[in-house]
């Protein structure tokens, strides 16, 4: 067993005991056990399980990218600072004072890719669990192997889900019998894993950022994301089977939902997002200030009440008869 093998195998593991678990409830309630349909919503079930779990560390990302997102200005002066500055020295100070910046606020330019690096080993430990079953092999835990085959030999509109589009590919220019299901299915898959994941990028990009931001070295990433990351799936979704991009797209559609909620309830203060949650919230009369300065709502002046001193019955009558 070489030592990828034995890094995967407890995810593996859980794995299997994710979609035994799945599979037998939707085959207690009368579904096909061998039917492809079953077997996705095994998947989609170990989908929501899994990015269930991960919703603390989704969190946490959302939080340092706000602390990101308040140190932009600050970094933006670092850079600034050594602008044009092409010398060893300059480089150096400049690396310097930015992992002291980092460090003084409690950011980490890396989180948010934490979710996704946590799911990887998901992603590649389902790819083995399939890659497995296509071999005849039983799995490591739970997995029989009338699992196994139950799960290799299934087939969701005609497509099996372990075949791959680059494999039927191979086999229609080498004038073999391919699947023309596998290959329709697989590019639809593609294309809506494409889109979902430019539709994610682009909401934080064009609603999610303040103008602060959008003038700091970290928008310009975040452009570079938009476009790079969907051609990761366009490219790579080809030599995957069906079984695994299907992981793949459901956890696209989650991650685009899960975005869409907290940039429309928790967005980034100064951002498109946040003018329009204003105007929901003071559409509905709800919408509370803390800035005196705040055009849309009028700051009440503040009341004092002042204590009474305690007078005569002379100078009360004086008074009155004022």
């Amino acid at each position: 067993m070489d030592l990828i093998s034995i890094i995967l195998w407890p995810i593996k593991w859980v794995i299997e005991l994710i979609l035994v678990a799945f599979h037998s409830l939707w085959t207690a309630i009368g579904m096909d056990p061998d039917g492809g349909i079953t077997w996705v919503l095994s998947i989609v079930g170990l989908v929501i399980v899994v990015r269930a779990a991960l919703i603390p560390i989704f969190v946490r990302q959302i939080k340092s990218q706000r602390r990101m997102l308040e140190v932009a200005p600050q970094l933006k002066k670092i850079q600034d600072k050594y602008k044009g500055k092409k010398d060893q020295f300059s480089r150096e100070a400049m690396s310097r004072e930015t992992m002291e910046l980092y460090k003084r606020t409690g950011t980490n330019p890396l989180s948010s890719c934490l979710p996704l690096l946590l799911q990887m080993p998901i992603f590649f430990g389902l790819f083995s669990v399939l890659n497995d079953a296509q071999h005849d092999k039983a799995g490591v835990g739970v997995f029989t192997q009338d699992l196994a085959n139950s799960f290799a030999n299934a087939e969701f509109l005609g497509a099996p889900l372990k075949a791959t589009f680059i494999g039927e590919w191979n086999l229609m220019t080498a004038g073999q019998p391919f699947s023309i299901n596998v290959m329709i299915i697989a590019i639809t898959m593609i294309i809506l894993m494409t889109a979902s994941q430019f539709i994610t990028q682009l909401q934080i990009v064009s609603k999610n950022m303040s103008p602060e931001t959008k003038a700091s070295p970290m928008f310009r990433q975040q452009r570079v994301l938009l476009y790079l990351l969907p051609l990761v799936f366009a490219f790579s979704g080809v030599a995957f089977p069906l079984g695994v991009m299907f992981y793949w797209l459901v956890s696209n559609f989650w991650t685009m939902g899960q975005q869409f909620l907290v940039i429309r309830n928790m967005p980034t203060p100064g951002s498109e997002a946040a003018k329009a949650r204003e105007a929901r919230l003071a559409k509905k009369g709800k919408l509370v200030v803390e800035d005196p300065s705040h055009p849309q709502v009028e700051q009440a002046k503040p009341t004092t009440t002042q204590r009474q001193q305690p007078i005569g019955k002379a100078r009360a009558k004086k008074q009155n008869g004022k």
